[in-house]
């Protein structure tokens, strides 16, 4: 499932000898891409490669617990007109479709009329990419229950905020975007780390914005899964902390209990929950 994506990795739609690869990597979740990494001149050219993989059996080439989805241009231009009547002429299933530059709780309410019978049950995540888009975050998230995930486009929000992309910048923005997804109870990924030859920054980041709510971060390059997914997975010692806290509170019945010196009652026993979720899916993608 999209929403428990550590790691989305993207992948070029117009290099259809790279998706295997993609696949390769153990990234929860790949991203075959028809916008940003597409020139315009590619793009019909790429929107048939995509299709032609998803209408194969684009489940043989995954992992355990792998999911493959694709991201298509924004519905208010050309190319993403095509994109869309090409979904619903073609009726291909992807695991997931990434909605660009989502401005409105009506641009994912005309997907959602439009894919219906077979496509009527794929997830989409819709990435927040500008100030409109920011102001409508919580109405984009509720929009439909096939919203899965909210996705923070920060590049381009920083050029429509007239901000750099600096943590302090970005924050109030991916606190609102936090709050929506958090409402919404869905998944939230941040933006793609830009610096390929950083993994320990990369690492931090990750740290970072997992602490504020967010369950997982795109990634533009293969090397980057792995310090996305084994930063986003919960630690050894945290599982067994949520396993016990767990523990305690069915010994009590469900009554808030002392445990290690504090109290342990509902919100803190959430927590401790959505950590054995978490390492559960981490495992599952790894068997």
């Amino acid at each position: 499932m999209i929403e428990w994506a550590r790691a989305a990795l993207f992948t070029p739609g117009n290099r259809p000898e790279r998706f295997a690869k993609g696949a390769a990597t153990g990234a929860d979740a790949l991203i075959l891409d028809l916008e940003d990494a597409v020139a315009t001149s590619g793009k019909d050219a790429a929107r048939q490669a995509v299709i032609d993989h998803f209408a194969g059996d684009f489940h043989s080439g995954l992992g355990a617990g792998q999911v493959a989805g694709l991201r298509v241009n924004n519905i208010h231009t050309a190319a993403g007109l095509r994109d869309l009547t090409a979904l619903v002429d073609t009726r291909i299933v992807p695991d997931f479709i990434v909605l660009p530059k989502v401005e409105s709780a009506t641009e994912v309410s005309l997907y959602c009329r439009l894919l219906q019978g077979v496509q009527s049950t794929i997830p989409l995540v819709c990435t927040i990419e500008s100030a409109r888009g920011l102001s409508q975050a919580a109405a984009i998230s509720l929009a439909d229950a096939r919203v899965r995930a909210l996705a923070f486009g920060g590049a381009d929000l920083a050029a429509d905020l007239r901000s750099s992309m600096s943590w302090d910048a970005l924050f109030l923005g991916r606190a609102q975007i936090v709050q929506a997804a958090a409402a919404a109870g869905i998944g939230l990924f941040d933006v793609p780390h830009l610096v390929l030859d950083d993994a320990q920054g990369l690492r931090d980041h990750c740290v970072r914005v997992q602490d504020i709510g967010f369950t997982g971060k795109l990634a533009i390059h293969p090397r980057q899964v792995e310090p996305i997914q084994s930063t986003f997975a919960p630690s050894v010692d945290e599982v067994r902390q949520a396993q016990a806290m767990v523990a305690a509170l069915e010994r009590a019945g469900g009554d808030v209990v002392e445990y290690e010196g504090c109290m342990l009652e509902g919100p803190i026993v959430r927590a401790a929950h959505r950590a054995l979720a978490r390492a559960d899916r981490a495992t599952r993608s790894t068997a």
